[in-house]
């Protein structure tokens, strides 16, 4: 048997050098919105030359003075997808105009605009959703565990939920954020789609592990048990089944991120992060605040 629960402060130490790392990630380069939430145009177009994205970018900035452009390669179509600002239909029609001259035929797959209203509104939901998710699921893990008041109270459990599940989002979070100051990454619709499956995973094995505990505890008849070795046992059990079902959701990813459509690259890659520390939280973050809370000594 693992003695987990012994370890606890490197665990919990480990989670927190990511966890500041993440706050600080966040703090130094903030987030670099998508047109989802800023506002602007997402253009797809297929170009018979076939130029490097790059060039393309290169040549829309020099031409309209743009100060910045956004070319994403799209292999799967032989196209690709760029990011401008807000354009209207006269600025639509010369840019796709200054690009046959440059590079030849333009086929154009999708155009949308959005607006900066519409931005600010997405922006408001996402984060209504993001908040309301994480709260509406520890009321839940709150109220599953009412019957459970030895030795730790059911609110504990949604409370140590609570956290959990916000550190499963935050360091994917910071990786986003360094992926944007690095790499150009922006935040979109489908990152905050990421966050909220990363969450969902996540809290799926914490609840395992907390319901075992809670069978222990029922099945405990002295009043006087040692819960932190409790714990320690109920992990054991649920250990082996949490990790074979990460494993098996991270190779998909990881099939994905390696095979999947580039525009799609860092949406998986997100999920994947989460993934990964939603599994390491569930085992080695959850329940040792659980006993510390309890102040057992493993």
């Amino acid at each position: 048997m693992y003695d987990i629960i012994g370890k606890k402060y490197l665990f919990l130490g480990i989670s927190a050098v990511l966890f500041i790392a993440a706050v600080a990630s966040m703090s130094i380069y903030g987030f670099k919105e998508g047109i989802d939430f800023a506002g602007g145009t997402s253009w797809q177009v297929r170009i018979i030359e076939n130029p490097s994205a790059e060039a393309v970018g290169e040549a829309l900035k020099k031409k309209f003075d743009l100060q910045e452009v956004i070319a994403i390669p799209e292999p799967t179509t032989k196209s690709i997808i760029l990011r401008l600002p807000e354009l209207n239909e006269v600025m639509h029609a010369d840019y796709r105009a200054a690009l046959e001259k440059e590079f030849g035929a333009v086929e154009e797959l999708s155009y949308e605009v959005i607006g900066p209203a519409v931005g600010n509104k997405l922006r408001q939901k996402a984060l209504w959703a993001f908040f309301g998710v994480l709260i509406a699921i520890s009321l839940y893990i709150a109220f599953a565990f009412r019957h459970v008041s030895r030795p730790i109270s059911s609110w504990k459990y949604g409370f140590v939920t609570l956290a959990t599940l916000f550190h499963d989002a935050v360091i994917p979070l910071g990786l986003v954020a360094y992926l944007g100051h690095t790499q150009g990454i922006e935040v979109n619709t489908n990152i905050i789609v990421a966050i909220l499956v990363i969450i969902g995973f996540s809290v799926h094995d914490t609840i395992v592990v907390f319901d075992r505990i809670r069978e222990n505890i029922r099945l405990e008849k002295s009043s006087s048990f040692n819960f932190a070795a409790l714990v320690n046992r109920s992990m054991n059990q649920t250990m082996i089944r949490s990790v074979n079902t990460s494993l098996t959701l991270i190779l998909t990813l990881t099939a994905l991120l390696l095979f999947g459509s580039a525009n799609l690259f860092y949406f998986v890659l997100t999920i994947l992060v989460g993934v990964v520390m939603g599994t390491y939280s569930s085992i080695f973050v959850a329940s040792p605040l659980l006993v510390l809370w309890n102040k057992g000594r493993a």
